[in-house]
């Protein structure tokens, strides 16, 4: 971790030497100043991997991206901080079947990248539910009673892994006229059926998505099985982060419709 807050803004110097200046703007997780978006890095090993990568990626018809910006000595981190450039678009996160498709063709140009070797180094809530969601990892006691009947219906799969993005949802940005924006990208090594499964098990959780979203990407490989994966994931991450009682009931009510969903379409799948 950086050890900035989040509601900390970027010192002057770390604007300067990314060469830019200015008030900066909450946007809520990073902070804009003239052009740029700055933001606190988390994991670095993680940050110069991506920005290298995305600052190497070609330009597609399909997507836009937040290229990465060094500073004026070449650096991809200051002092703990990164940075990008601003573009155009706000998160809608009714358009989800927009958001799967800009995520299946970004994932698309990145599928001849190597593993990353610092994925096995980063230790986080998040790092550890995927674990946890991919049997690299023991099931944790506790999950509000959600985790058992997702636990219970998963069953090996043997699908390609390659990086994929994964948490879609509110880091898609729509402008009129444009692709679709990514941002923030948190890489992981999975198969792109899991990356969208989570972005529809989010979806049916906190965004008011109808269980017909899932069946219409039902046709993605191990759907059913992507979608037991997201879940424990999302369940385990929470659970991680907050602790046993960290729970409020309306966080498992939301849960439950979603699970239902996932285990009817890992039953439909199961031989």
């Amino acid at each position: 971790m950086s050890g900035f807050e989040g509601d900390r803004p970027p010192p002057t110097d770390v604007l300067a030497a990314f060469g830019t200046a200015g008030e900066p703007v909450w946007l809520g997780g990073a902070w804009r100043a003239g052009s740029l978006v700055l933001k606190a890095v988390e994991f670095p090993p993680e940050t110069l991997w991506r920005s290298e990568v995305l600052a190497a990626l070609p330009d597609s018809p399909h997507f836009r991206l937040a290229r990465p910006v060094r500073t004026g000595d070449g650096a991809w981190v200051w002092r703990g901080w990164e940075a990008c450039r601003l573009v155009a678009g706000e998160p809608d996160v009714s358009r989800q079947d927009d958001v799967l498709r800009a995520g299946a063709a970004f994932h698309e140009a990145i599928a001849h990248l190597d593993r990353p070797a610092f994925l096995d180094l980063r230790d986080d809530p998040w790092s550890g539910g995927d674990r946890v969601a991919w049997e690299e990892s023991p099931v944790p006691p506790g999950g509000a009673g959600l985790l058992e009947p997702l636990v219970e219906a998963r069953r090996p799969v043997a699908l390609p892994a390659q990086a994929v993005h994964g948490d879609l949802p509110g880091n898609v940005l729509f402008a009129e006229a444009r692709p679709p924006a990514i941002i923030d990208w948190p890489v992981y090594w999975r198969p792109p059926s899991w990356a969208a499964a989570v972005a529809v098990a989010d979806a049916l959780c906190w965004y008011d998505a109808s269980p017909d979203l899932a069946a219409r990407w039902a046709h993605l490989p191990e759907w059913g099985q992507m979608l037991v994966r997201a879940l424990i994931y999302r369940i385990v991450t929470h659970e991680t982060a907050h602790g046993p009682t960290g729970w409020t009931p309306a966080q498992i009510a939301a849960y439950r419709p979603a699970i239902e969903v996932a285990l009817r379409h890992a039953n439909e799948g199961a031989a």
